[in-house]
C-alpha cells in the first residue's frame, strides 16, 4: 500500500469555499479511483486553517493516476489561490509479518 499525507493551511477567509473542493474530491476519488482505499479528510477544531488528508492507495502508479485525474485537476485548479501552505508526504506501508 502506498500512503500520501497531506497538510493544508488555507487563508481562513477562503476556509468556507476550500473544504465543500476538498470534500467532492475526495468523494470522487474514493469513487471513481479504483487504486484509491481510502480518502480521509481531517480538520482540527483548535486551528481554524488546518486540514489534514490520509490517503492510501494500492501503489504508487495508483496515486500517479489520482493526480492525473480530471477531478484532481479540477480540484488543483480551483483550490490553489486558496492555499497559504500544503505539505505532502508519501510513504509505504510495511506489510505485517
Amino acid at each position: 500500500m502506498y500512503v500520501v499525507t497531506v497538510e493544508f493551511e488555507i487563508r481562513l477567509e477562503q476556509f468556507s469555499a476550500f473544504l465543500p473542493l476538498m470534500l467532492e474530491n475526495a468523494r470522487a476519488s474514493h469513487r471513481l479511483e479504483p487504486g484509491c482505499q481510502q480518502f480521509d479528510v481531517c480538520t482540527d477544531p483548535d486551528r481554524p486553517d488546518y486540514v489534514f488528508l490520509y490517503e492510501v492507495y494500492t501503489d504508487r502508479s495508483a496515486f500517479d493516476e489520482h493526480r492525473a485525474s480530471e477531478h484532481f485537476k479540477r480540484f488543483d485548479r480551483a483550490a490553489q489561490e486558496m492555499i497559504a501552505r500544503k505539505t505532502v508526504r508519501t510513504m509505504q506501508r510495511i506489510e505485517r509479518g
